[in-house]
């Protein structure tokens, strides 16, 4: 299949009409910010792929805001690389690229320079265009048992959710766990996960609706925050002793409780900002039960192709044996009317899962 020149895609385009070449994309998409009214679908031309990178035709795309325009997508190859020395390394030859194969890909990886937390590593601008071209080891392979739908709404948080439970704090038999908003799209994945470790998992969320979704998930006990001190539940679940850890992606609302329900010799993993920042302190307050504090990122966990290959093949075995449910709330349809709708009903609350992009219809060039 010969490459396209130009592909549809949803974007944010700079402030005033200007032409955009390939060259320049990534400088002029990504400027103009406002509500909804910014997204728009275009057609703009297709860069050439880099040698090592994967070109992907694009069947689903994760909705995942605030972000860039797709972080996620799922789709078939239509191109590999050229580099020799990439078809020549032996984790891309264990991965097992082929046209016509089923494949999803992140668009985020670490910057270790520590410039920031993520660079964008695609040639193109991101996930929501029908091509795209991404390095390819992030690339994932996709098994016969996985669809591409749940491929794309299960890729980054599937293995935020494994490496976080793996390296972030390595969850054993027998421990207690607090998830907070457990009912969120990676609680109920860390929910799982912790639950099939054979821990006890204890979630907070905030309606009676959204604790009987965690408890379908694998949750133990569920927190109702509004109604409920967190604190005291869980010193009461626990015996007083506390949790062994804590998943905490709400940041500066629940970070100091924190302290207050961990067990001595307990890990905080803080692994997100919902709330806003954690506020800068002093490390002597992690001597008051020997604390550890880890503020990870997948993209860290993942930054070898070796390292992806192996946690992408595990979040895709979870999947495919039925150990780890994705849960889709909605599927938007590829224009900016259909990305507006998504945007809002993420903010306004709306969603209980993954939110998906249908960009290509199965079998449509």
């Amino acid at each position: 299949m010969s490459l396209p020149t130009t592909v549809d895609a949803i974007i944010i385009p700079k402030v005033g009409s200007q032409t955009v070449g390939a060259d320049e994309m990534n400088d002029k998409l990504y400027i103009q910010t406002g509500g909804v009214e910014v997204i728009e679908k275009k057609t703009i031309p297709f860069p050439k792929p880099l040698p090592g990178s994967i070109v992907i035709k694009g069947i689903y795309a994760l909705k995942e805001f605030p972000a860039i325009l797709g972080e996620e997508t799922a789709g078939t190859i239509i191109a590999l690389p050229t580099d020799e020395a990439v078809l020549n390394n032996e984790t891309f030859k264990k991965n097992g690229f082929q046209v016509g194969g089923k494949v999803a890909s992140v668009s985020l990886a670490a910057n270790p320079s520590g410039a920031c937390s993520h660079v964008l590593v695609q040639d193109f601008l991101g996930t929501h265009a029908t091509y795209i071209s991404v390095p390819w080891k992030f690339v994932y392979p996709v098994p016969d048992n996985v669809s591409t739908r749940i491929a794309a709404a299960a890729l980054l948080q599937g293995l935020t959710a494994y490496t976080f439970t793996e390296e972030a704090y390595n969850v054993k038999k027998d421990d207690n766990i607090l998830v907070h908003t457990v009912a969120g799209g990676l609680g109920l994945l860390l929910a799982q996960l912790v639950h099939a470790r054979g821990a006890t998992v204890i979630g907070t969320t905030s309606t009676p609706e959204k604790a009987e979704l965690a408890k379908k998930h694998g949750t133990d006990h569920v927190i109702l925050y509004k109604n409920e001190d967190t604190v005291s539940r869980v010193l009461e679940i626990t015996n007083g002793e506390g949790v062994d850890g804590v998943f905490d992606g709400v940041g500066q609302d629940t970070f100091d409780k924190n302290f207050k329900l961990i067990k001595r010799k307990g890990t905080i993993v803080s692994l997100g900002n919902a709330s806003g920042r954690v506020e800068p302190f002093s490390p002597l307050r992690l001597t008051q039960k020997n604390v550890k504090l880890v503020r990870p990122t997948m993209a860290n966990y993942v930054y070898t192709a070796e390292e992806a290959y192996h946690y992408g093949k595990k979040v895709f075995e979870l999947i495919g044996d039925g150990s780890l449910r994705i849960n889709i709330f909605k599927e938007y349809p590829f224009t900016a009317e259909g990305v507006k709708q998504a945007q809002s009903d993420l903010v306004e609350g709306k969603t209980t899962g993954k939110l998906i992009i249908k960009v290509i219809n199965e079998g449509q060039e």
